[in-house]
């Protein structure tokens, strides 16, 4: 395990593929156009057909937005646009995060009462700075998980592995899923979020969620209180619920029961415990199993003790809807599928390639 691996609490990075080793290694996001993703939401139009958007359909006190970017995060262009809205960043809705380094198509919600007949103003003002694909009205603003999914097409490039290997792959893929694993980097640079995870005053994010139920003060502002620090604890104790979930998975995988639920699983489906006050909600032999392997991380398990974090199940299976591919003349890969809220394009091929993110090297440069 090489430092990347593990943080200073030797933090496991790195969880078993389902074949048991993966085929070969691959370049993913080589340029942004490798990586293109489009966020599925059935309410909304998902193109609207006129140029320059000169009028909105549907009613409501939420402008929404479907925009192309390339190079921006979906946060960073959430903030950009309640500057150009005039509204607080807390007044900007969007279903999910979609990656930086990607040509991603997505939904954004703005709330304007009242306002309706600016909005084509404001339209060619984002239109400077994004494409805007569609526009409508809304009576609610959108928040995280509202969408259906997504739609990926990606190209994978300076493929090292057998054709026939990755073939093979590709239809075991198509027939059986992959693992559901959180991607490494929801953990940061080593586990880093993790070291920090175990430092939480689990009484402050108590405070935290009480504080923000049914009431409008200190959203999107610093008179919260906690601010920017809130925000970093709620992304540790994230990061730490997701390790978890990624450990308990890892022994079903190193057994192949990943797929079959257990006695005791609570639905019809195999699923992890995402972990809250009580722990899991399993009982028998899946609920014993999973209090087994938390066990082993007494610093993160310890987190749940104090909070009011209901305990509840994720999928541990990440299934790749309508999944197509085809060679490049260039000895490249294209793929095309669908995936649920919640999954991972990059979970989902690590399953079968070792992948060189080439962006991160262009972000460091």
């Amino acid at each position: 395990m090489s430092e990347a691996d593990a943080g200073a609490e030797g933090w496991r990075l790195d969880w078993p593929v389902s074949a048991g080793v993966r085929v070969g290694s691959a370049h993913l996001k080589t340029v942004p156009d490798d990586f293109r993703v489009s966020e599925v939401l059935e309410a909304f139009p998902e193109h609207t057909e006129q140029s320059g958007i000169s009028s909105v359909a549907g009613e409501g006190e939420h402008l929404c937005l479907r925009l192309e970017k390339t190079g921006d995060n979906t946060e960073f262009v959430a903030g950009e646009l309640a500057t150009l809205a005039g509204c607080r960043p807390f007044d900007v809705g969007f279903c999910g995060l979609k990656d930086r380094h990607a040509v991603t198509s997505q939904w954004f919600s703005l709330y304007r009462p009242g306002m309706m007949e600016d909005d084509s103003a404001l339209i060619e003002q984002v239109s400077a700075r994004w494409p805007v694909k569609s526009a409508c009205r809304s009576v609610r603003k959108l928040r995280r998980g509202d969408h259906q999914g997504n739609h990926f097409t990606i190209r994978l490039r300076q493929i090292s592995a057998d054709r026939e290997a990755v073939e093979c792959a590709l239809e075991r893929l198509k027939i059986q899923g992959a693992p559901n694993y959180f991607g490494p980097q929801r953990f940061g640079f080593g586990g880093a979020n993790l070291d920090r995870a175990v430092h939480i005053d689990p009484a402050a994010l108590n405070r935290r969620g009480g504080q923000g139920k049914g009431r409008r003060r200190g959203r999107g502002s610093s008179r919260s209180g906690g601010g920017r620090d809130d925000r970093k604890n709620v992304l540790y104790f994230s990061a730490a619920r997701s390790w978890l979930f990624n450990e308990v998975l890892a022994s079903r995988v190193a057994d192949a029961s990943w797929r079959t639920p257990l006695p005791g699983e609570p639905t019809e489906t195999a699923t992890g415990p995402m972990w809250g006050d009580g722990g899991t909600v399993a009982s028998g032999e899946a609920g014993q199993r999973e209090r087994d392997i938390v066990a082993q991380a007494p610093k993160l398990a310890s987190l749940f003790m104090m909070t009011r974090m209901k305990p509840e199940r994720r999928p541990l299976v990440a299934e790749a809807e309508g999944l197509s591919w085809s060679w490049l003349d260039d000895g490249g890969l294209e793929l095309e599928f669908f995936l649920q809220p919640g999954q991972y394009a990059t979970t989902i091929l690590s399953d079968i390639f070792e992948l060189e993110d080439i962006s991160l090297d262009h972000h460091k440069n």
